[in-house]
């Protein structure tokens, strides 16, 4: 293991100066005596660490800039989602960040972004709080021994001080929060806000600039392998279920949310997860339950008895995006190495508002391209502040805030490797059905697993469909598990013509959304949408 010395030279060549303690590296039970001695958490019946974060209960995604600078200004996909910032403003708020932090304790996580050796990025995660660090120690892969964390050599550093606000008039932020990628430096500044979500998706967006350049799809999705060695990856953005899928009994879970896809296969960003866990039960969701009663577990925003310290998951008073911030070792069934293979089978998870989805479909080559451009979900509450019910919205690649480069790049690589390997596609609607948000009600958790179950057994390659003669997709009939009623969205809606209205009505915002690719795809892949017009 490094010296304190050693750390403190490093640290030095960034400008981090007259530090008061540094707490490197402390393993689990040690961040926890922390963040009790300094009351930043409590302890809650069974032994999860319980937080909050305050004002801010999800990302904020309107105060994340990248630094505008040579070596990556022309690769970035400029525009609402990746706003510049320029290099006077960046060095500004660094220097603020340095002189908040001397005289104060620092903790330090050294650890990886990827599981394959062959391109993970090691990384070094600097916090003034000890739940951050936890977080921190948890969600990413883990130095696993000292001659390993001795030659640790971080490649990007991440400096998390939540205290610190910008001041928007004289930063050139939009508000005292700020999330700073400065990919010439190799530095991140997140401020302002205690929601450790930030730190993931920053780590996110790095992986998301640099491996699709060396070649790897980078993907927001989550991952796993059947009993025949099988990988299926699931896209979708956060609520649309796949943390709660992708941990399957039957399948080994390589991941929940960031992999890559190498020319070996695929593999997990990450070492741990962050899963939405309001009004999680254990019938419906029984391993992500169970990490919500485990030691080393960070839970955000979660309510508890003050007295009992008894957990109450239900509770939604501060926010509906209540979290769960654990280890993959906290799940049974899981694959250790966080490696895989060439994906099988690729499932497109949308959470459907407007109720007019199939609740799976088949998809063509071009028909998934189409999809995975268009990212067509519902952004679900509590997830980014001042979303407070789910509404409609595109998000290219499944991942839109997270995504650095052109969306054609990501789009690209996924036909590419598609055709490569022969990969099955589908389109699953975990929203509603019988109507609306606020009318219908959403897909029983269980049709869905029936659903993805039968797709990933092969059980669906040889059954009869029909087409949806809005949206053009090829719906099976019969599925074992499913009302025959759900698999044909438009029996479920009272009012036939009612249907119909809302499902043009969404056909239209596809083909809206899609103008601003046309020039970037070649037609097949632009007619692959819904056909109504």
């Amino acid at each position: 293991m490094r010296t304190k010395e050693e750390v403190y030279r490093q640290l030095s060549e960034q400008g981090i100066r007259n530090i008061n303690n540094i707490f490197y590296n402390l393993t689990t039970p040690a961040l926890y005596e922390q963040a009790i001695r300094r009351r930043e958490a409590s302890i809650a019946k069974s032994g999860p660490l319980v937080v909050r974060t305050g004002q801010h209960t999800g990302r904020s995604p309107n105060d994340k800039f990248i630094v505008e600078e040579p070596s990556s200004q022309d690769h970035i996909w400029w525009g609402k989602v990746n706003k510049p910032i320029n290099d006077k403003a960046f060095y500004r708020i660094y220097g603020k960040m340095l002189a908040y932090i001397q005289n104060k304790d620092l903790y330090i996580q050294d650890c990886y972004a990827g599981a394959d050796i062959n391109y993970r990025l090691p990384i070094r995660v600097i916090t003034e709080t000890a739940w951050h660090n936890l977080f921190a120690r948890n969600l990413f892969v883990k130095v696993e021994s000292s001659e390993e964390l001795r030659d640790h050599k971080p490649e990007f550093t991440i400096l998390y001080m939540p205290s610190l606000q910008a001041y928007p008039e004289a930063d050139e932020t939009n508000s005292p929060v700020f999330v700073i990628v400065n990919f010439g430096r190799k530095l991140v500044l997140i401020g302002g806000t205690s929601y450790a979500g930030e730190i993931k998706k920053s780590v996110f967006t790095i992986m998301n600039y640099l491996l699709p350049l060396r070649n790897v799809m980078s993907m927001h999705c989550s991952a796993n392998i059947g009993a025949n060695g099988d990988t299926a990856v699931l896209f979708g953005l956060s609520g649309t279920g796949k943390t709660t899928l992708s941990a399957d009994p039957s399948r080994r879970l390589i991941g929940d949310d960031e992999h890559g896809w190498s020319d070996d296969g695929i593999f997990n960003y990450e070492g741990g997860c962050y899963a939405k866990v309001i009004k999680l039960s254990a019938e419906a969701e029984p391993d992500i339950y169970e990490c919500t009663r485990k030691f080393g577990t960070v839970l955000e925003n979660v309510a508890m008895n003050t007295d009992t310290r008894i957990l109450d998951l239900n509770d939604d008073s501060l926010t509906e995006n209540t979290r769960a911030a654990y280890p993959l070792t906290h799940i049974k069934n899981i694959e250790p190495s966080g490696i895989g293979g060439h994906p099988k089978n690729i499932i497109m998870l949308t959470a459907d508002a407007f109720g007019v989805l199939p609740p799976i479909a088949k998809l063509s080559t071009e028909q998934a391209m189409y999809h995975f451009i268009s990212g067509y979900t519902a952004k679900v509450a509590g997830t980014e502040k001042g979303v407070t019910e789910p509404k409609a919205t595109f998000s290219t690649c499944f991942g839109a805030p997270f995504m650095a480069l052109k969306p054609s790049v990501y789009a690209g690589l996924l036909g590419e490797k598609i055709a490569k390997h022969k990969s099955k596609c589908w389109l699953i609607n975990t929203g509603w059905s019988g109507g609306p948000y606020g009318v219908g009600s959403r897909i029983k958790i269980s049709y869905t697993r029936a659903m993805l179950s039968a797709a990933l057994q092969g059980k669906l390659n040889n059954v009869e469909t029909f087409t949806d003669p809005i949206f053009g997709l090829q719906v099976p009939v019969i599925i074992d598990g499913v009302p025959q009623d759900v698999m044909n969205p438009r029996n479920t809606w009272q009012n036939k013509d009612s249907y119909d209205e809302a499902a043009k009505k969404l056909a239209k915002m596809f083909h809206e959304n899609f103008k601003d690719y046309e020039k970037d795809v070649p037609d097949v892949i632009k007619n692959a949408g819904p056909v109504f017009k």
